[in-house]
């Protein structure tokens, strides 16, 4: 049972929680997809966490289906306990060399932008989950997600400032900047707020969203009071 979670982690369920999941009154293809997870022992991803689900011991999990299932997001609350472990999406360096990457020339002009911030970038969304699954979740033209764990404002700008030079051909990068307080923002967006051009800057954590003006959220260490 994981003491914590965060965005973007992926959980792995044991024999029984995949029972117990399917004995849910499912319709007939999600009764598929989770038969197929199941079967191929793959992993769900954390999801947004509510008090709710703190309160009653659960944990909220997502799994988007590939184009084999007309891409069906399916969220799942599941008992904390029902982990058997927890895991990351595949790293860049990772990712380059399985079967599923296809844009080189994108993957490689991001590899030298997170080598130069000293930073490692986690692949996930339609790239990451083809890797894992091999199955077919790419299209002409889809994004490269990944995040990055920062350890402060500098290698913020750094890695901002990077991924601002590379090259616009080939797949768009959209990036999440993580902070030590596990709040993440999109690269963009942290750029223009930190070069003055918007007030305010949207941040993401595990249990919500909030518009922030000030810096604590993003200093080296957690700031004290300060949600995940």
């Amino acid at each position: 049972m994981p003491d914590t979670l965060h965005r973007h982690q992926l959980v792995d369920l044991g024999p029984q929680a995949w029972a117990d999941l399917l004995e849910r009154p499912w319709d007939a293809q999600a009764r598929e997809i989770l038969m197929h997870w199941r079967d191929h022992a793959l992993p769900l991803v954390v999801a947004r966490q509510s008090a709710d689900h703190a309160a009653a011991g659960l944990m909220a999990l997502g799994l988007p289906a590939s184009g084999r299932w007309q891409r069906r997001r399916m969220g799942l609350d599941v008992a904390r306990g029902a982990a058997i472990g927890t895991r990351e999406f595949p790293s860049l360096d990772e990712l380059m060399v399985s079967h599923s990457a296809s844009p080189l020339a994108t993957y490689g002009a991001l590899q030298q932008c997170l080598r130069a911030a000293c930073a490692t970038g986690f692949v996930f969304g339609s790239h990451g989950w083809q890797c894992i699954t091999g199955l077919p979740y790419l299209r002409p033209g889809s994004d490269i997600d990944l995040w990055v764990p920062v350890d402060g404002a500098e290698q913020g700008d750094r890695l901002a400032s990077l991924l601002q030079a590379m090259p616009q051909e080939g797949p768009r990068v959209d990036a999440e900047l993580v902070f030590p307080g596990g709040w993440a923002v999109a690269w963009r967006e942290w750029a223009a707020w930190r070069a003055g051009k918007v007030r305010s800057v949207l941040v993401k954590g595990l249990h919500g969203v909030a518009l922030r003006e000030d810096h604590e959220w993003c200093a080296p260490a957690a700031a004290p009071g300060v949600p995940a």
